[in-house]
């Protein structure tokens, strides 16, 4: 096969959603009928070959993004099962970043909850186009046409129903597949492998009909020759609607929905068919852009073999201890033993072996091509979302945004043995995971480690413990806050001293104004050049910008904060940036002192499902939290409480929620705002 052929076949997909929508069920289910795995691992079980991490089988949950590779029918797909909980949400927006289509899980009774939102929106945020499957049709209280009409309200989608359920719960038998118009069972005994296509029975064919009607109808208002034929009343083949209905999905116009039960094992071949049917090849979506970092121009990366070479590492991962970098060839080729270039780092690399990844098995392989998802071994100083490329032609990739952590706990080594070993150890999760930060606090010795939440920070010092042997006593969690101002204010300094042998000389005035919630901090220059010399205003604002990570309150950074030069002093020969970047921090230390500063605390946007019964107490809970309420709803024999709570009060929330719903009631929390506690 030609490299375009090669290039053409490639599917480069992650399985998207909120937490046990089932994105591992299903993706265990790809591997065994793609004859990828010969077993089928279950999650309850802790034998997911997906969640391979102890953690993942103790808690039955992803926490580490996978990649796998599998073929169907020609195709070559490759795959990334992505975690479901809100704290691991940049494993989901590192992998989207990377990938070409998506596949969104959703759960029949549950519908579209809240981590579904947010990676659906950190996939429209890629333009990445996607497919929907709805998950455990089988179970009680499974709602098809419920979740389709969430799609449409919570996630803005247009979705095209390609099959009908037939049967519900523990009647659920198989579907209707409204393109070919066959009803399809599968057969339990060889679990799921065998499928026969049937007839549609009588009583279901009218519906089959109406609904085959309306994704004509659908497809239609997006493909003008299915128009024409639509409107003349002829028959349109199946393989003509499935090119119109591939070019929607791709143009981001339509959401092909595909329905099952993937613990029951059924529904999976079809959406095995519809990955390589409707979701894009590293040739169907706009090339990639980059920048020359020598002259700025935009630079397009285009799938092809012999391009010039443009990687992005989008993971890194220590695997028994050594360095394994996840790399998306956006173009060109790459070959074990040479040398590729990081302009980030302004640095060449060796690329000391090339792996094909199977979630924590690894194939080596000589070389590869553009459209490839790889693992590569030998890059030493390259971090996560920066760029590989060939020397001759460099070119920057847009990096990926990382999150701002929320929450703390101080550890310390239980021994002087451990001290050693706790800053590497450390140092291996802060090149593992973008969201993790760690600090000392001078004052106390402690290790300050920051996440995105408690169980991010659970997982952290359990992987201590089991992979490092590293000993530790942990604080208990504190809430990252933010500080800002009340008032305007207004602050000076003068920096004139002689450092190693040279004379510097500063004088910065400013004013600071408090802003709206959520604006960032803001800086501009209203003074005229001859008072500072234009050279001076990055290194004023850089002063600025360091002494706004760590407030005049307690320490923590500032926010919603506008910084106005207003005035200052220079003399001939002696300025330096050293001396404005401390006399700027001096004067904005001095301004955030007086201008009232107060803590912000990090807001949650919670949900909150409950049975009916247990309104009362769960809701009397909330309020003695600080939590707003903002609405209420009833799904599917459930209500969903909305609330908005500061994150400080929910510490140890799922205990006592527990012990308020007899262990019935559960919930969902991510971060919305930083707000006036």
């Amino acid at each position: 096969m030609n490299a375009k052929g090669r290039i053409e076949k490639i599917r480069n997909i992650g399985i998207i959603a909120h937490i046990d929508a089932g994105k591992t069920t299903v993706t265990e289910r790809i591997l065994y009928y793609t004859g990828r795995s010969h077993k089928m691992g279950e999650v309850h079980d802790g034998e997911a070959i997906m969640d391979w991490m102890v953690d993942e089988q103790e808690r039955g949950i992803t926490i580490t993004s996978a990649v796998t590779t599998c073929q169907w029918r020609g195709s070559e797909i490759q795959l990334i099962d992505t975690p479901g909980h809100v704290d691991f949400t940049i494993e989901v927006e590192r992998s989207l970043r990377v990938l070409d289509g998506a596949i969104g899980v959703f759960c029949a009774v549950g519908g579209v909850e809240p981590q579904s939102e947010t990676v659906w929106r950190q996939a429209d945020k890629y333009r990445v186009p996607k497919i929907a499957f709805i998950n455990k049709l089988d179970r009680v209280g499974a709602d098809f046409w419920g979740t389709i009409e969430m799609m449409k309200d919570k996630l803005n989608a247009n979705p095209l129903v390609l099959q009908l359920p037939v049967g519900a719960e523990d009647d659920f038998e198989g579907i209707i597949d409204l393109i070919n118009m066959e009803k399809i069972v599968w057969d339990d005994e060889t679990l799921g492998v065998n499928y026969l296509a049937l007839e549609i029975p009588e009583d279901l064919i009218q519906i089959a009909r109406d609904y085959r009607e309306k994704l004509i109808e659908s497809v239609a208002d997006s493909d003008d020759e299915i128009m024409e034929a639509y409107l003349a009343e002829t028959q349109i083949d199946s393989e003509r609607l499935q090119a119109a209905i591939r070019k929607a999905t791709i143009d981001l116009e339509l959401v092909p929905v595909l329905c099952g039960s993937a613990l029951k094992n059924k529904g999976i071949q079809p959406l095995l068919d519809a990955i390589v049917g409707y979701l894009p090849s590293p040739v169907d979506i706009p090339p990639m852009q980059g920048v020359d970092p020598d002259t700025g121009e935009t630079r397009l990366c285009e799938a092809i073999d012999k391009a010039p070479l443009a990687a992005l590492i989008f993971k890194v991962s220590m695997i028994e201890g050594r360095k394994l970098s996840f790399v998306r060839i956006y173009s060109g080729r790459m070959k074990a033993g040479e040398d590729v270039y990081n302009p980030f780092r302004k640095k060449k690399e060796k690329l000391s072996r090339i792996l094909r990844m199977h979630a924590n098995k690894r194939e080596r392989i000589d070389h590869t091509g553009a459209g490839s998802i790889v693992g590569v071994i030998g890059l030493k100083e390259s971090s996560t979302g920066e760029t590989l490329c060939s020397s001759d032609h460099p070119v920057l990739l847009e990096k990926i945004e990382f999150y701002e952590p929320v929450i703390s706990v101080a550890v310390e080594p239980k021994t002087h043995a451990d001290q050693e070993k706790l800053d590497q150890v450390l140092e291996k999760f802060m090149a593992e995971d973008p969201t993790l930060q760690v600090k000392r606090d001078e004052d106390t010795g402690q290790t300050i480690v920051s996440g995105m939440g408690e169980l991010h920070l659970e997982v952290i010092i359990s992987r201590m413990l089991r992979e490092f042997r590293t000993q530790v006593n942990v604080g208990k969690p504190q809430v990252v806050y933010r500080e800002t101002i009340e008032k305007q204010t207004e602050g000076s300094a003068l920096f004139d001293k002689e450092v190693a042998g040279q004379r510097h000389f500063g004088e910065v005035s400013l004013r600071l104004k408090p802003l709206a919630r959520g604006t960032g901090n803001k800086f501009r220059s209203q003074i005229e050049a001859e008072i500072i010399p234009p050279i001076f205003i990055p290194a004023i604002e850089k002063g600025i910008l360091e002494s706004f990570e760590s407030g005049a309150l307690m320490g923590y950074p500032v926010v919603d904060v506008e910084a106005v030069l207003v005035g200052g002093s220079y003399k001939e020969s002696l300025g330096t940036d050293l001396a404005y970047t401390v006399s700027a921090s001096m004067a904005c230390k001095k301004a955030l002192a007086k201008g009232n500063p107060f803590l912000l605390d990090p807001i949650m946007a919670v949900e909150v499902y409950v049975p009916e019964s247990f309104m009362g107490d769960v809701i009397g809970d909330l309020n003695s939290r600080g939590g707003k309420i903002e609405g209420i709803e009833s799904r599917s024999g459930t209500q969903v409480i909305k609330t908005i709570v500061p994150l400080a009060r929910m510490f140890g929330y799922s205990t006592s929620l527990r012990s308020a719903t007899q262990g019935r009631g559960t919930f969902s929390m991510q971060f919305s705002h930083f707000d006036r506690a």
